[in-house]
Order: C-alpha cells, then structure tokens, then sequence
C-alpha cells in the first residue's frame, strides 16, 4: 500500500504541476495582458491624478497669491479714496466756514451801517428838534425884549460887536 500510496502522490503531484503550468500558461497567454494593461492603465490614471492634482494644487497656490495681490491693491485704493473723500470733506468744511464768516462779516458790516446811519438819522433829527425849540425859545425872549426900543438898540448893538470879534 505505499508503494501505491507513494505512486499515487507522485503522480498526483505531477499532475498538480503539469496543471499548475498549464494554468500559468494560459494566464500568461490570456489573462497576464490584460490584467497588465489594466494594472498598468490603474497606475497611469493615478499617476496623472496626482500630476492633475500638483497642477491643481499649484494653481491655487498661484491663484491665492494673485488674490492677496489684488486685495492688497484694493485695499490700497479704498485707503486713497478715503483719504480723498477726507480731503475734500476737510476742503468743503473750509470753505463752508469762510463762506459763512464772510457773510456774517457782511451781516455785521450791514448792521454797523445800519446802526449808523439810523444814529446820524436821529442826531439830525434831534438837532432838528434842538434848532426848532431854539429857534421857539429864542423868539419868545425876544418878543418880550424888543417891545423896548432901548432894548432893540443895545441888543443890535451887541450882535454887531460880537460878529466883529469873531
């Protein structure tokens, strides 16, 4: 029985082999390439993922610093739109003060004029009243003085030495 049983496991180890080799030659024949060819396509397409990958990477390295430059210029305009706008918030503030002081300038000019020109209009107009009550006085007293001829003489007189002194 092992001289079968010994028989018997070589030739089923030859079989074994002679199968194993067959399988491997049909493998090689009609699976190998094609399960290469897939393998190696696998490898290809992830190969250039990561190269689509890196480029991609690199892009939005690129990209982000385009965007920082260009926010960095934005932000460098807005500052000189701001200053602008503060300049010439600063030029109509001036000008609006020197504007209004020139016209309450002109407002005060107009009200000294005004104040004058009313205060002469009075000091005229009490002159007036001073002469006029004068003039009233001064014919009362002499209405009572010259009934008298005397008193007409000497007061002509007077009139005559005055005016020759002066």
């Amino acid at each position: 029985m092992e001289k079968l049983f010994s028989d018997f496991s070589f030739g089923l180890f030859f079989w074994q082999i002679l199968l194993f080799l067959l399988f491997l030659f049909l493998l090689r024949k009609f699976a190998w390439k094609p399960i290469l060819g897939a393998v190696n396509e696998r490898e290809k397409s992830i190969e250039d993922a990561l190269n689509e990958a890196k480029k991609a990477r690199e892009e939005m390295t690129l990209l982000k610093s385009e965007n920082d430059k260009i926010l960095k210029e934005a932000k460098i305009e807005r500052d000189a739109i701001l200053k602008e706008a503060r300049e010439a918030k600063d030029s109509i503030i001036a000008q609006a003060k020197e504007t209004a002081q020139s016209a309450a300038d002109r407002l005060v000019e107009n009200a000294k004029l005004a104040i004058n020109n009313e205060k002469a209009a009075a000091m005229t107009d009490l002159k007036n009243q001073v002469a006029q009550l004068s003039i009233d006085v001064a014919e009362k007293v002499l209405k009572k003085e010259l009934n008298d001829k005397s008193a007409q003489e000497s007061l002509a007189r007077d009139i005559i030495n005055e005016a020759k002194l002066n």
